[in-house]
């Protein structure tokens, strides 16, 4: 049996790929709303961070996605990525992977 391609995406705070399933993604629809994206598949610009919660920490005071996005994020959004992804990642852990 052939291997499957597995999509690699960018991670937005450090640079480095990972499978697109190990990553959450952040979009940006065309009336400049900024949200978390579960399921992948929104429709806008979309950005995607690894599920670690200090990066998410240290983003925030860089404001990383306001610079990749190119408008003000509200430092609301950053406490709410912060909380998903630390779910996300205990999830992981818990689970596994099986999503």
């Amino acid at each position: 049996m052939k291997q499957r391609k597995i999509p690699m995406r960018k991670d937005l705070l450090s640079g480095e790929m990972f499978p697109k399933k190990q990553l959450v993604r952040i979009v940006r629809n065309a009336d400049g709303t900024v949200s978390i994206d579960p399921t992948g598949k929104a429709a806008g610009r979309g950005a995607y961070v690894a599920l670690d919660p200090t990066a998410v920490a240290q983003a925030k005071k860089k404001q990383v996605i306001d610079k990749a996005f190119a408008l003000k994020v509200d430092p609301d959004f950053y406490d709410e990525l912060y909380a998903y992804v630390d779910h996300q990642k205990a999830r992981l852990e818990l689970f596994g992977d099986k999503q």
